[in-house]
């Protein structure tokens, strides 16, 4: 309920994006948030629950890519890959720390304390929104100048260099995040360590992530953000598999630093490789794409890891999460690498021939 309105929705959430002055799109889309999240604090019923939920994924369907299409006009060029770093790193962060404060918030309050706190958080975002100076121009008013909705996943598809990225990041994803019902099984009946160690494990993994984005992916030169990323989809997918292959607890807390460490960094790259090659006026729309393919796949991924649990249990289960997106990753380097040993001039121009 909360995913697939980022799948279905992304076509005119994106271009609601591109049309539309970007800070206002992002207020309204907060605003239904905290009203939604509200909401919810007080519903006690499934089915009044779910339609509640997918409205806010409808509405995180607009604001996702909305961010992303703000991010170029508040900060100068040079400074792209370092603001994505600094947002990645903060998601990260929230990830990891927002089970944790939820879990004290319901402790302490019930379930509601958390969803009104969450709400808040959404008004939050639309007082820091409204106070920024910078716009983001929007380039055309009309509806036939602005194109259609399709267009940023049009894009994605015709440019090489994103294409392959994104059918390699949409492969490993789709069996990577398999490993989501299986590692807590993984935890407990191989390595035998208990819920403090599944903690352990998953809180290793967001560190890294938070080391990656923010420290390591700044680094890469920007003419490497392609290669690097499909290199950090190896690593980050070695990560899941070597702790399979053995049984340390020591040994897959490390894996899990440096597997978050790439999956973070490949992150960032991604998104700043966006930033690069796609132009202002498809940002909203190509980020949209890039959402509901990302979510399209992470969908699957978790039904499928039920499956694969039930049939060869939660260890090969995990080893599969690594190894098969580590492939996809290495055959993506190979592509990757022929398309510029062969035509590097044409590599070189290709975006500005698509624009």
């Amino acid at each position: 309920a909360l995913w697939a309105p980022l799948v279905v929705f992304a076509g005119p959430a994106g271009l609601a994006v591109d049309r539309f002055d970007t800070r206002r799109v992002i207020v309204l889309a907060s605003v239904a948030q905290a009203a939604v999240a509200a909401a919810l604090a007080f519903t006690g019923s499934l089915a009044p629950i779910l339609v509640l939920t997918v409205l806010l994924g409808t509405a995180n369907a607009v604001s996702q890519p909305a961010e992303f299409a703000l991010i170029p006009a508040v900060v100068p060029d040079e400074r792209l890959g370092i603001a994505n770093a600094h947002v990645e790193t903060a998601r990260f962060a929230g990830f990891a720390a927002g089970p944790v404060l939820g879990g004290i918030l319901a402790g302490v309050g019930g379930t509601r304390l958390p969803l009104l706190v969450d709400a808040a958080s959404f008004v939050v975002i639309a007082l820091v929104v409204v106070a920024l100076r910078r716009r983001r121009s929007v380039a055309a008013t009309a509806e036939e100048q602005v194109g259609r909705a399709r267009d940023g996943i049009v894009f994605l598809a015709r440019d090489r260099t994103l294409r392959l990225v994104m059918v390699v990041a949409f492969a490993s994803l789709l069996f990577m995040t398999a490993s989501a019902p299986a590692e807590v099984f993984f935890a407990k009946d191989f390595l035998k360590v208990g819920d403090a160690g599944f903690g352990a494990l998953w809180t290793a993994w967001f560190a890294g992530m938070a080391l990656g984005g923010l420290l390591l992916a700044r680094r890469v030169r920007h003419g490497a953000l392609a290669g690097a990323a499909l290199v950090a989809i190896v690593v980050q997918s070695a990560g899941l598999a070597l702790p399979t292959l053995w049984l340390v607890f020591t040994f897959a807390l490390a894996c899990y630093v440096v597997g978050g460490a790439a999956h973070g960094t490949k992150n960032v790259l991604v998104r700043t490789l966006m930033h690069e090659r796609v132009p202002a006026r498809l940002h909203g729309r190509a980020f949209a794409a890039y959402n509901a393919v990302r979510n399209g796949a992470e969908m699957v991924a978790l039904g499928l890891g039920g499956v694969l649990i039930a049939a060869i249990g939660a260890r090969w289960t995990l080893l599969l999460a690594g190894v098969l997106p580590a492939a996809a990753g290495l055959a993506g380097l190979a592509v990757f690498a022929r398309m510029h040993g062969d035509r590097p001039g044409e590599i070189a121009s290709e975006r500005g021939a698509l624009e």
